[in-house]
């Protein structure tokens, strides 16, 4: 599921191509403006067999995005380790499911960082409730709790780098 933050968008170039080639150079400059000026990441074209995908603000940063999660990787076991410890008891439970992070990418808690949180610990919740976003390519996913019952953890930070099956939240189903 997408959400408002997705800037990327499918688009022909409006008023006056009538068949030309929207792969001519004066066109794609017209188009990288319009990008510009609506502050848009990323505009897809296609004409006959011809694709042209063009990318502003992002082309560097993902191979560099890329290569850092191993290192999170390492880093990520111990955090959840200390939040496990207290919630040790909780996993105890025949009650307890925990919900894991269905991809790879950017967790977040809240719909923007005014926002209350999606869910807090303690809160009851249905199986279509929205616990949070995972951001993946720049397209915000939201991602529902597929089990009824209280939240007794959240196990993992706002903002924090995700990888798949990542614990993220625990869920008492008896409650």
């Amino acid at each position: 599921m997408k959400s408002g933050g997705d800037k990327s968008s499918d688009q022909r170039p409006a008023g006056g191509v009538g068949g030309g080639n929207v792969f001519d150079l004066g066109q794609l400059r017209r188009l990288i403006k319009l990008m510009e000026a609506h502050d848009l990441t990323e505009i897809n074209l296609k004409q006959g067999s011809e694709k042209v995908q063009l990318r502003r603000g992002g082309v560097a940063p993902q191979p560099v995005a890329m290569q850092p999660p191993p290192a999170p990787v390492a880093a990520a076991p111990p955090a959840p380790a200390a939040p496990a410890t207290p919630a040790a008891s909780v996993e105890d439970g025949p009650n307890i499911v925990t919900i894991k992070s269905p991809m790879v990418g950017t967790f977040y808690g809240r719909p923007n960082p005014d926002a209350e949180p999606f869910v807090k610990v303690g809160q009851r919740i249905s199986a279509d409730t929205v616990i949070c976003i995972v951001e993946a390519m720049k397209v915000f996913n939201e991602i529902p709790a597929e089990v009824s019952g209280q939240v007794v953890a959240v196990l993992a930070d706002d903002q924090q780098a995700v990888d798949f099956g990542r614990p993220l939240f625990k869920i008492d189903t008896s409650a």
